[in-house]
């Protein structure tokens, strides 16, 4: 199977910018496709599985082309149409087409050009091969709940914490940390910020043996500090204030050509690249604890950073309680707190056996 994992050079050297996008701007149009998606599921009811697979696809794609050469709400659209067959969830494409009709501008419309159905379904064709049909992608979210089982504390503290980082997954589709660390060691990161910042500390857990450091070691391997604080300060970066004074609106969605229809314009060809990842234990968990050990107190030199930007995630919009967010508004320039926010009680204590399509069919 294909890497689809990157290094941050790589993510300097998209096709986008070889052809003439600034980095951030490739950035600001990544988020907005991104966020067009989590909005446009949420409005179509589509579950967090079908909308985290379609921004997985969507980042993948634009490895491989360009913005300027394929549209991002087209690309976005047929995304999400190939992520709810992928995921058993399928929405017809006039009613995803109709539903970002409802969302954007008649100026952003035009790119869908004359047949906007036949736009997509033709993109769908180019998305495949693009993703050389590797459908199947697994989100944080599993691992989240997999490893907050294992956690022990009090049972208020702990249920918040894990709410808290189930939003800064939700929120990490609007970067690209998908494509640079596997979801294991996002889940560990954002466990790791959300216990940071709601200030519970993780002393003991199941299966914790007198090799393990930390509570994450028995789950990856070799996973240093300075790559979990990358993650985390990447997610917290979405909760700065935008300084709009100078920046640019996005430029106009031309329609597409008739010269030069969507199959002629791909060009696949794989990026290079030689992303080496830490090692993640597949082995099943112990079930029995062994005799509680202090974990010593982790100091990132960042604490100051975390604090201010933990202020700006508050801010944001997040309910200091539930910390969940109304879906019903699509803003493409501001931090949004998406789809399905808030867990449902004791979701992370539910045995495995429930399973979560329990809860989001």
């Amino acid at each position: 199977m294909p890497c689809w994992y990157y290094d941050k050079k790589d993510l300097r050297n998209t096709p986008s910018i070889q052809d003439g996008l600034d980095y951030e701007t490739e950035r600001r149009y990544r988020k907005e496709g991104a966020r067009f998606i989590v909005s446009a599921g949420s409005q179509m009811g589509l579950g967090h599985n079908t909308v985290a697979t379609g921004v997985v696809y969507f980042h993948r794609f634009y490895m491989f082309h360009s913005f300027q050469t394929f549209p991002r709400y087209v690309t976005a659209c047929c995304c999400l149409f190939l992520a709810g067959k992928v995921e058993e969830t399928p929405k017809k494409c006039k009613d995803i087409i109709k539903t970002a009709k409802g969302m954007l501008s008649d100026q952003k419309m035009l790119s869908f050009g004359d047949d906007p159905k036949e736009e997509v379904m033709t993109l769908e064709r180019i998305l495949l091969q693009t993703i050389k049909f590797d459908l199947q992608v697994e989100h944080p979210y599993t691992f989240l709940v997999k490893y907050a089982k294992c956690l022990k504390g009090d049972s208020s503290k702990l249920q918040k914490m894990v709410q808290m980082a189930w939003n800064f997954v939700n929120d990490s589709l609007s970067t690209t940390v998908s494509l640079q660390w596997e979801p294991e060691i996002i889940a560990v990161a954002l466990i790791y910020l959300a216990s940071k910042l709601s200030k519970f500390t993780v002393v003991d857990w199941i299966g914790k043996q007198a090799t393990h450091l930390k509570w994450w070691d028995m789950f990856v391997s070799d996973v240093t500090m300075e790559i979990l604080e990358d993650i985390c300060h990447q997610v917290l970066d979405l909760y700065q204030q935008p300084n709009n004074e100078n920046a640019p609106e996005s430029p106009p969605q031309l329609p597409p050509s008739k010269a030069s229809p969507p199959m002629k314009r791909a060009n696949i060809s794989s990026p290079a690249h030689t992303k080496q990842s830490p090692s993640v234990n597949t082995a099943s968990l112990q079930k029995q604890p062994s005799e509680p050990e202090t974990i010593p107190k982790v100091v990132s030199s960042s604490d100051k950073s975390y604090s201010e930007q933990y202020n700006n995630y508050q801010s944001s919009g997040h309910n200091n309680s539930l910390y969940s967010h109304p879906p019903s508004t699509y803003n493409a320039s501001g931090p949004q707190i998406y789809y399905q926010t808030t867990m449902p009680p004791n979701y992370y204590q539910q045995p495995a056996s429930q399973g979560r399509n329990n809860y989001y069919p």
